[in-house]
């Protein structure tokens, strides 16, 4: 007798998933295949996703607290530092990664009829797990150094999804343009260590000048990190500039999806 039970999701043949679920499992395949790639050839493997912000943290937890006077209410400053600096690691890593999303796999972009907004997304996501593979040291350091947690830390996850919707506006914006402008890919870096500096990282908007700090709202970067830090330090969250980070990241991708879509064409024949 013929079985006439219903085929599983996972066993459905991938011409007859949805559109929308077949981009989930081209991007999936491509982000774990760069994951792959990238620790497969690494003894170390997931500790450098980590010894990176660990070693510039230790940096400026050395500065801020045994050569200058420490910041007030940072304390402990090594999970202040942290709570930003991590999420600065998957922006930063993103952004960086996006001016090559194209001309890395030019023969695949070329070849493959899947949406090429996937080359973009799968360094977002890859860069977004790495950062939450990074998550339990922040726990670590937070147990060790006996950091108050409190209610605001049920507000990580908006700050997870609000980074990633301004990440992946910023790289739709830089991808394609570098194809056509490639020293845009070394201006990237030098803004991307400019806003490093202009991010609340190091310190914290209440650190500021009082006349600077309603400037330091939009700053998209500040509303976001604020809501990580708030499960530690209430004292940051600012719904001001979480309205305005949400805002702007709105716009932003608005934008992207724009420049994307306008030069796609041009890029495919560029590369």
């Amino acid at each position: 007798m013929t079985s006439t039970a219903p085929v599983a999701y996972g066993d459905a043949h991938p011409l007859q998933r949805t559109p929308w679920a077949r981009y989930r499992h081209a991007l999936w395949l491509l982000t774990t295949r760069d994951l792959k790639v990238r620790y497969s050839t690494s003894a170390l493997g997931y500790v450098w996703s980590v010894l990176d912000p660990l070693l510039m943290a230790g940096i400026y937890y050395f500065v801020f607290t045994i050569v200058f006077q420490r910041l007030s209410g940072t304390e402990p400053y090594i999970v202040f530092l942290l709570s930003a600096l991590l999420p600065w690691m998957w922006f930063n890593g993103a952004v960086s990664d996006s001016t090559r999303a194209f001309l890395k796999d030019a023969k695949l972009v070329r070849s493959t009829m899947i949406p090429r907004t996937i080359w973009v997304n799968r360094i977002v996501l890859a860069k977004g797990i790495e950062f939450l593979l990074a998550i339990p040291v922040l726990a670590l350091f937070a147990i060790v150094f006996r950091a108050t947690v409190s209610w605001e830390l049920v507000l990580f996850p908006l700050g997870i999804a609000l980074q990633a919707l301004l990440t992946v506006a910023v790289c739709l914006i830089v991808a394609p343009l570098v194809v056509f402008f490639r020293d845009l890919e070394r201006a990237v870096k030098l803004i991307l260590r400019f806003l490093f500096y202009a991010s609340p990282i190091v310190y914290g908007v209440s650190n500021l000048p009082a006349d600077l700090r309603p400037w330091a709202a939009f700053n998209p970067l500040s509303g976001i990190f604020s809501l990580y830090r708030a499960g530690f330090f209430p004292g940051e969250l600012d719904w001001f500039s979480v309205a305005v980070s949400t805002g702007m990241s709105l716009v932003l991708l608005a934008l992207g999806l724009w420049v994307f879509r306008s030069c796609e064409r041009q890029v495919l024949k560029e590369i």
